[in-house]
């Protein structure tokens, strides 16, 4: 299997991984979310769940063949259309530095630049969101200027609180509830991502867009 094929890996024995080659771009990203789109229809298909540069498959039962899907999945992946999906521009402001972000210092010291750089490279871009995941409301965005790409801590935090605005490697997001993190935390935003007694309960999806406003930079 060459660099330019997708990977196809089983996940127990009720669902798979399919990654896209080549870099997490927003086309690749389109391309994901209209092959999860697809799969999701076919029959023995439980749920389709678009990820970064991934479709996760579960099944209803577990196949009889995996070279049959893998087959179809390949040449699902071969025609799948750049997926426009309809999506709202929200703005979150941030406060950088301070108690809502410390480890703001190790990303200065690792990029060579300044608080004020980081704060006003990281909220320049309009950022698209890729994925929901890893925890109920967090979202996944693309588009973060690499200038700023830090890699993930070596030892990860056991907690930081809903609304942290942190950096892992060349991505950012903003966490949706309190928890453990191996992201470098920036900044943090009041805005609230996940209310289970709303529909739907997250208040971001695919498709949709986030700009972060500098609210404070706090040294």
């Amino acid at each position: 299997m060459s660099a330019d094929e997708p990977r196809i890996s089983l996940l127990g024995t009720s669902a798979l991984l399919f990654d896209a080659p080549g870099p997490t771009e927003l086309d690749t990203q389109r391309r994901i979310w209209a092959l999860a789109e697809e799969a999701a229809h076919w029959p023995e298909i439980r749920e389709a769940v678009p990820g970064m540069n991934n479709v996760m498959l579960s099944f209803k039962r577990p196949p009889g063949s995996l070279a049959s899907i893998g087959a179809r999945l390949r040449s699902a992946w071969a025609s799948a259309p750049a997926l426009e999906l309809e999506g709202r521009l929200i703005e979150l402001p941030v406060v950088y530095g301070g108690e809502g972000g410390p480890h703001v210092a190790d990303v200065v010291a690792h990029t060579g630049l300044s608080l004020d750089d980081i704060a006003e490279i990281h909220s320049a871009p309009i950022y698209h969101v890729y994925a929901l995941g890893s925890h109920p409301g967090y979202c996944y965005l693309g588009g973060m200027d690499q200038r700023i790409a830090t890699p993930r801590r070596k030892t990860p935090t056991l907690r930081i609180p809903g609304g942290a605005v942190s950096i892992g490697g060349g991505q950012t997001g903003v966490s949706a509830s309190p928890g453990p993190s191996g992201w470098n935390t920036i900044g943090s935003t009041e805005m609230h991502f996940f209310d289970p007694a709303s529909d739907p309960p997250a208040l971001l999806r695919p498709g949709d867009s986030i700009r972060f406003r500098i609210a404070a930079v706090i040294r």
